[in-house]
């Protein structure tokens, strides 16, 4: 009932400003007529976060960061006066309620199920889905908040440094890139539709056999350890403060059967960051991964 007299009350407020909805954006969950320039914009994914802060846009309100308190390390700093919506897969309502947004960006893959309430609170763009999508949702998010060149020219500035970071690498791509991902109580492999592993076959290294598939990711038991094989292998590892991911990492770096893998014993294992590589998906992470990358294989920056 109170949730119900806070949508009513912003519905009232919203009526007597009469915003101008100039602009149609068609999305994952139909038709949403915008503003031409919102001023309060709420992001519910991390990705869309991100998007809006590389093209110049403090949104009011965000979830939380899968990692950090309640920000990505990288973000912090742009972030620090936006409010903290719940997280992108438990929205908190009344917050969002209370900041009085004019657009709100989300994802159907995690908000499907509270798209009419999102509506009844502001115009609301949502996109099909994350994993290896960020440039396509970005593309839209931007497009939505009335800043469609500035998004594009964002992203075609992204992928020339891809180029640049391509060529630079010349023979290197020749290697099979391993990718694993250690949680509390498992273990995954990563496969190339995810965040890293779309950008590294945008590099054009390659993968194992094992893990060239079009998939996101695969938990594993141990026994599988030997289809980490590579001649390269980074991994990653979701800690969120308890201990629990360090633990497990810990647990599989000491395992016989992962110190006997080649690539191992050649010295060629990363331990990179889980934000950057896989959970933060933007571009921001995204120009980040390309840093690792450039370090790791002695490159010149292309920043």
């Amino acid at each position: 009932m109170i949730m119900r007299r806070i949508v009513a009350s912003v519905l009232l407020l919203s009526a007597m400003a009469a915003p101008t909805f100039a602009r149609e954006i068609t999305h994952a969950l139909g038709v949403t007529d915008v503003p031409d320039h919102p001023q309060r914009i709420v992001v519910l994914t991390n990705e869309g976060t991100e998007a809006l802060l590389d093209i110049g846009i403090t949104p009011v309100g965000a979830v939380k960061s899968w990692l950090g308190n309640p920000w990505y390390d990288h973000i912090a700093a742009d972030m620090a006066d936006v409010t903290v919506v719940g997280e992108e897969s438990a929205v908190n309502l009344e917050v969002l309620v209370a900041l009085e947004p004019d657009l709100i960006l989300g994802t159907k893959q995690r908000h499907e199920d509270i798209y009419e309430q999102l509506s009844a609170i502001a115009p609301t763009v949502i996109s099909e889905r994350l994993r290896g999508d960020w440039k396509i949702n970005m593309a839209l998010y931007s497009d939505a908040a009335g800043m469609a060149a500035e998004g594009q020219a964002a992203l075609d500035a992204f992928d020339a440094r891809v180029g640049k970071v391509a060529a630079a690498l010349g023979d290197n791509l020749a290697e099979e890139i391993s990718i694993a991902r250690f949680m509390s109580g498992q273990t995954r492999i990563m496969f190339k539709d995810s965040f890293s592993g779309l950008l590294l076959a945008q590099l054009g290294f390659h993968r194992p056999a094992s893990q060239d598939k079009d998939e996101f990711a695969e938990q594993i038991t141990k026994e599988r350890i030997p289809e980490f094989e590579g001649d390269r292998l980074f991994y990653f590892t979701y800690e969120t403060g308890n201990g629990e991911g360090d633990t497990q990492a810990a647990d599989w770096l000491a395992d016989p059967l992962w110190q006997n893998l080649e690539v191992v014993k050649a010295g060629k294992v990363h331990a990179v960051s889980d934000a950057v590589w896989n959970t933060a998906g933007g571009i921001i992470a995204g120009n980040l991964l390309l840093d690792d990358i450039e370090t790791i294989y002695g490159l010149a920056s292309t920043r």
